[in-house]
């Protein structure tokens, strides 16, 4: 069994080559898996391992940046290493906006997840979805509204464009997304501007199915591809052509090929590509017929 541990957190960060070095001696010897992003203005990731290892480089991260908590923290399970590898990468941003911001400027109005239908149930109230249009296609909630932004970097222009007066519930798969847009829209002068506390991810995990408004499945950035309520394994499959979720029944359609193409790239890919994804199928199936497991392969 291994746990993932989602994270961010938002602080003035200093000595990111040197943290960055250590992190991946320590990353390598622990065998950790995921992606962490440390910028000037904090840093943002989703590792896997074994839970004891989990655990260390948890408080080893805030140990050598020097904070004692995350902002927010997401915890799951998976019953196999949902990354195939590594990486430690330094960017302007954490989450790329044109807006650097610190713990400072932060000012969210946060709200539980037990409280959350309250609000997005006003018929008042604006329900932003801040993801991108393939996630908001698995799953959301009712009611939300997708900008169908395909990057986060252009969504100030969609921004702009709401009206002051509203009130704002906005939502995004662990909640630092949302930092950002709130820190932007208190800076154009919204007054009634609230964020799910700790994202979708914290309400699938604390809100049963029966109480939900939540509809379909979460994408999440990893191999289980999609989570349920309880953080459980979802029922979508990434497409090896355009790496975008498919579901069970997406894969009925004529343009799906397995480990090559499906409905929504088949008609942009080129001979050449679809002949390199074709060869490396057919390694993976010889692979699969000699015996040999694959370790990112789903178990339901």
């Amino acid at each position: 069994m291994f746990t993932i541990l989602g994270f961010y957190k938002f602080k003035n960060l200093k000595s990111l080559n040197k943290v960055k070095h250590v992190l991946h001696k320590l990353f390598f010897e622990k065998n950790i898996r995921g992606t962490l992003i440390i910028s000037r203005e904090g840093l943002n990731g989703t590792i896997s391992g074994k839970s004891k290892d989990i655990s260390f480089i948890n408080e080893k991260i805030k140990s050598l940046f020097n904070f004692t908590n995350f902002d927010s923290v997401n915890l799951s399970k998976s019953k196999f290493q949902p990354f195939h590898r590594y990486k430690i990468k330094i960017k302007k941003e954490v989450v790329p906006m044109g807006l650097n911001i610190s713990s400072k400027k932060i000012k969210g109005n946060y709200i539980e997840p037990t409280k959350w239908n309250n609000i997005i149930k006003n018929k008042d109230t604006f329900v932003l979805d801040a993801r991108k249009p393939f996630e908001y296609d698995v799953g959301t909630f009712k009611k939300a509204v997708n900008p169908k932004i395909n990057h986060f970097r252009n969504f100030p222009k969609y921004l702009n464009k709401l009206n002051k007066n509203k009130t704002v519930a906005m939502f995004c798969t662990g909640g630092i997304r949302c930092e950002k847009v709130s820190v932007y829209l208190n800076k154009k002068g919204f007054k009634n501007i609230f964020q799910l506390k700790g994202g979708i991810l914290n309400y699938l995990k604390q809100i049963k199915k029966k109480n939900s408004m939540w509809k379909g499945e979460c994408f999440v950035f990893d191999n289980r591809v999609s989570v349920k309520h309880g953080l459980t394994l979802g029922s979508y499959f990434i497409c090896s052509g355009c790496r975008t979720p498919i579901s069970s029944k997406d894969k009925k359609s004529k343009k799906y090929e397995e480990g090559v193409s499906c409905h929504r790239c088949y008609d942009t890919l080129t001979i050449t590509q679809k002949s390199r994804f074709r060869t490396r199928q057919k390694q993976i199936t010889l692979a699969k017929k000699v015996g040999k497991k694959h370790i990112f392969k789903k178990e339901f």
